[in-house]
């Protein structure tokens, strides 16, 4: 007996070196799953609900990591984010997912993952013309090991104090979804991090 393919262990390209569709899950307005659908497929306008997740990891002093999207990306490149967000395969667990990525993204494990609710929104991105239907499940955390962020992925890092993320994001392109993210995070971030980082 071989080992089961789940989505985890699957490599997500056939035999013939084509990389197949890569799929979401499809969720209701309360995130119950419905169906799946093919990625761009699934945020071509008006857009389809489905899951993702979005990961917010701190350092000891508080400082927010952010992420500037790879050039190379479909969505959203070279413009700045949050630590990490994605969408879970279908039939993985949001929290598992998140893990993933980030160690997939960044090269690094958090040291403290966290789920920090969910938020539902509906963002056009102007720039690509793609529309983000999303139910996403929030995660807070912290990093304390070095990173070696993967470059197909991450153009750039950068930790971040409260302050500091108010100039820059008055000065640099951020993701459409980014302060939709933040602000739902809000509540486990100050949590987290405690009163004085200012979150």
């Amino acid at each position: 007996m071989g080992m089961p393919i789940t989505p985890a262990t699957a490599t997500h390209s056939s035999s013939n070196g084509t990389a197949e569709a890569i799929l979401l899950e499809l969720v209701d307005e309360k995130g119950v799953t419905i169906g799946t659908a093919e990625k761009l497929a699934a945020h071509q306008p008006p857009g389809q609900l489905h899951r993702a997740f979005s990961v917010f990891l701190f350092d000891e002093q508080g400082r927010l990591l952010l992420q500037q999207r790879a050039l190379g990306k479909y969505h959203s490149p070279g413009v700045w984010s949050n630590t990490c967000c994605g969408h879970p395969y279908p039939g993985e667990a949001p929290f598992a997912a998140a893990a993933r990525r980030t160690y997939e993204e960044l090269g690094g494990s958090p040291s403290l993952l966290a789920e920090a609710g969910t938020v539902r929104y509906n963002h056009p991105d102007p720039a690509s013309g793609l529309v983000e239907q999303e139910f996403n499940h929030l995660f807070v955390g912290l990093v304390q090991a070095p990173l070696a962020p993967d470059p197909e992925e991450v153009a750039s890092t950068a930790f971040v104090t409260a302050a500091e993320l108010a100039a820059r994001h008055a000065e640099q392109p951020f993701s459409a979804w980014f302060m939709t993210v933040l602000d739902a995070a809000r509540p486990a971030i100050r949590e987290l991090t405690g009163p004085s980082a200012g979150w």
